[in-house]
């Protein structure tokens, strides 16, 4: 960019300052933000989108400026992060590295710089643990069974060098728990009480859950393939959040999801909210593909989307022999719809899109 252009670009940062200023509103915070963008201001652009989101938190514009503006700053970052680290490597910088990348949701170059760092420095038990952070965040999105066990296998190379590390053990039990690996959950859960402490609630409500269940199996390597095979986890989190929350949510989206199966030419239909899913419809057992497929879908369209910086996926169809399967996708939610060639799509897609936003609207009022 030459000095004539960011004369001008400085000239209309002035003017949209004081726009934002005596006339706020969604569209003026964004423009502001796109010059600070433009000047390579990426601090500034996320104030402006905080400050915007402060106003109108509905804005589906802002919290994408804010998105954006949050991984520019943290790739400024990761830059001159690299560039220290290339003349003086050290287990924290890899560490403060991997967590910056795990932030941005690349967790391949998480992978990458974590066997860096284990090449370089094998005893540090933190970069496992990024690692470890990873593989949970992929397996808990996808369900996949090599993710889960990548996780075991950080989380035990974790207390492996820490055994003392009350953090990990935990999430390690929470893990195995979710699978239905209970007798292995309830042995690493009471090994974390003394480090944890006796009155951590959730700690005593996840380990009062595993002691209660008869085991369910001793392979996990087998449970969690089954886990990947069927999209669904047997046990679900067992949180104090959870419990207050109660039961209202899930029944009015359940209620809506029957609703929408039995449409005219819907033959079923799934709401999926990160490991926990809802299906209705002609479903032929519990090793119904659907689930697994609608899984598949959103994470390929929203790694596509990410690939062609072209924003988030938020819905789209896939037409075949079978007819059509309707997507629609915010954050970690996920509704889909099986339908005939005959159906109504856009009534379907609209019927998916107020599922997701009535749903993520009754979580918001929950967790107020």
């Amino acid at each position: 960019m030459n000095l004539i252009q960011r004369m001008m670009i400085r000239k209309d940062l002035k003017r949209l300052e004081q726009r934002v200023h005596d006339e706020p509103s969604p569209s003026t915070y964004v423009d502001l933000g796109q010059v600070y963008i433009n000047l390579e201001m990426s601090d500034k652009a996320l104030q402006a989108a905080e400050n915007g989101l402060a106003l109108f938190p509905d804005s589906v514009e802002l919290e994408q400026l804010r998105s954006f503006a949050r991984r520019t700053g943290l790739k400024a970052r990761i830059q001159d992060l690299r560039a220290k680290m290339t003349k003086s490597p050290n287990p924290k910088g890899y560490r403060e590295l991997a967590t910056m990348y795990l932030d941005l949701g690349d967790h391949a170059a998480v992978q990458s710089v974590c066997e860096e760092c284990v090449v370089r420095f094998p005893q540090d038990a933190g970069t496992w643990m990024v690692q470890a952070q990873a593989r949970l965040a992929d397996f808990y999105r996808d369900l996949s069974a090599r993710a889960g066990l990548e996780a075991v296998r950080c989380l035990e190379q974790v207390l492996q060098l820490d055994s003392s590390n009350g953090k990990a053990r935990e999430l390690l039990g929470e893990l195995l728990f979710r699978v239905g690996a209970t007798r292995q959950s309830a042995a690493c859960l009471q090994a974390a009480r003394p480090v944890h402490g006796a009155h951590d609630a959730d700690l005593q409500a996840l380990l009062k859950q595993a002691q209660a269940q008869a085991p369910s199996g001793d392979d996990v390597d087998t449970l969690f393939h089954e886990v990947e095979e069927t999209g669904v986890l047997p046990n679900p989190p067992v949180t104090r959040k959870q419990k207050a929350q109660g039961e209202e949510g899930i029944g009015k989206i359940r209620d809506a999801l029957a609703q929408l199966a039995e449409a005219p030419g819907v033959q079923k239909a799934a709401y999926i909210r990160g490991s926990r899913a809802l299906v209705k419809g002609e479903i032929k057992d519990g090793k119904d593909p659907f689930l697994r497929v609608v899984r598949v879908l959103a994470k390929s369209a929203q790694r596509f989307a990410r690939r062609l910086d072209i924003g988030n996926f938020s819905k789209g169809v896939l037409d075949g022999p079978f007819g059509h399967v309707c997507l629609c996708s915010y954050g970690e939610v996920v509704a889909a719809a099986q339908c005939d060639k005959g159906a109504a799509v856009d009534r379907v897609l609209a019927d998916l899109q107020e599922l997701v936003a009535g749903s993520l609207y009754l979580a918001g009022m929950r967790d107020s």
